[in-house]
């Protein structure tokens, strides 16, 4: 069985038992009894078929299945060529050897195995058509590219093209989960490995930067620092504070948007994972992409204690935090730890009072760039009504329009980009184009 002569790419995992069950058949299909054969063929056939309804995969499913596997397979050579592509060095050869058998697998010839095993419909998996179903593994564009690189990799005579042809794969998209797609969340703690621990987010927000109306200081800032960290000079882990609705965590999803081919990835955290934080941090600290860990809605109660875990882990720990991860973080507190006016009372009786300033003010002093969303005056707010009506195709009279707007903020939480967004939708609602 030629997948077990596999240097490089082995270890599939689960995924690899399709591969197991059809190298076998090749090998054997002839010494087999047709009835036990064509049963593990129509098995995986089967296979093949639950492959395209997850994936959202079409046209040759079994080049579909071997693609899938060579580009989520994280060894030594595929995470090397991430992101910076071809490497130098003796595990070209191992890779070649192993792209050899792949291309093996790619070449075979079904038509004898069918006709052998009386099995015609297994054609159906050679050829699937049909309206490509929305992929619950992948965004459209993942999928689509990786049905195109088993085009390309079907059509390469030697396995010296099909590892060029894979090798730019990996530089442009790079490999695994963290190559394919863009933000992450943490699973669930039942029943979850180390491995495991990172999820990714399937459906981001496909908001840009552009989108956002308003607050260019803020933006650029923000701008300023993320493009000074994709490109590997020093950068601060950022803070974004001030009123709700406008556009902190917007802004954050925008830049996943922004800067995923260019290597940048999010994951996404909250408070009560704070004690994962150190394993997060060492699955992702050797990796060439750049990694933002993004904390949304940000803050603390004064009897909650995260927030001191959470400043060794950015700053103050024996080990230094790595070069490739930052800290992002939107909050309505500037301060993040919530002051009371009861508060001054208290430190009139601590003996140490400065201290337990300090102690406060020490986690917002880790965050080496803060950015003030501020809620919008009047003129802002009306600016905002107005740039997304047109966009949204909104054809009402200005001052009609700016009349309803200002009716429906006073009763639904004041000014705010949000509030404005609201605003639009209702009246999109009404079909008010």
């Amino acid at each position: 069985m030629r997948e077990k002569e596999l240097i490089v790419y082995r270890d599939f995992g689960k995924e690899g038992r399709l591969l197991s069950r059809m190298s076998g058949l090749m090998d054997g299909f002839r010494r087999q009894e047709i009835g036990e054969a064509r049963a593990v063929l129509y098995e995986c056939m089967y296979m093949l078929l639950e492959l395209a309804g997850s994936h959202g995969f079409s046209g040759n499913l079994w080049h579909c299945y071997l693609s899938n596997l060579l580009v989520n397979n994280e060894n030594s050579y595929s995470r090397s060529c991430e992101i910076r592509g071809a490497v130098e060095g003796t595990v070209n050869l191992a890779v070649l050897h192993d792209i050899e058998i792949f291309r093996e697998f790619f070449s075979y010839d079904f038509r004898e195995m069918m006709q052998t095993l009386e099995a015609p419909a297994f054609s159906m998996a050679l050829s699937y058509e049909g309206n490509p179903q929305e992929s619950k593994v992948y965004n459209t564009r993942i999928r689509d590219r990786i049905c195109i690189l088993a085009a390309h990799l079907s059509k390469k005579a030697t396995a010296e093209e099909m590892k060029d042809t894979l090798t730019e794969f990996y530089r442009e998209y790079g490999v695994g989960k963290f190559g394919l797609h863009k933000a992450f969340r943490l699973a669930p703690e039942a029943g979850r490995g180390r491995e495991g621990l990172i999820e990714p987010i399937l459906n981001i927000a496909h908001v840009r930067l552009d989108d956002l109306v308003g607050y260019e200081t803020a933006k650029k800032k923000l701008i300023e620092n993320t493009e000074a960290f994709v490109r590997g000079r020093k950068a601060n882990n950022c803070l974004l504070y001030g009123d709700a609705g406008t556009g902190k965590s917007s802004s954050i999803k925008a830049i996943a948007n922004e800067y995923y081919d260019r290597g940048l990835r999010i994951i996404e955290i909250y408070k009560h994972q704070f004690r994962d934080l150190n394993d997060v941090i060492a699955q992702i600290k050797n990796r060439n992409y750049k990694f933002i860990i993004y904390m949304d809605d940000l803050s603390f109660e004064d009897f909650e204690i995260e927030y001191k875990y959470l400043k060794a882990v950015i700053e103050g720990g024996l080990e230094r935090k790595p070069d490739n991860v930052l800290i992002y973080a939107t909050s309505n507190r500037r301060h993040l730890v919530r002051e009371k006016f009861s508060d001054k009372r208290e430190l009139d009786d601590d003996l140490h009072n400065n201290d337990t300033v300090q102690e406060k003010l020490s986690l917002v002093s880790r965050f080496g760039v803060t950015i003030y969303f501020g809620a919008p005056d009047k003129p802002q707010f009306q600016e905002i009504v107005r740039t997304l009506a047109a966009r949204s195709g909104i054809d009402m009279p200005k001052e009609e329009l700016l009349s309803e707007a200002n009716k429906w903020e006073l009763f639904h939480g004041g000014r705010s980009g949000r509030t404005a967004q609201q605003f639009i939708d209702y009246l999109s609602g009404q079909n008010r184009r």
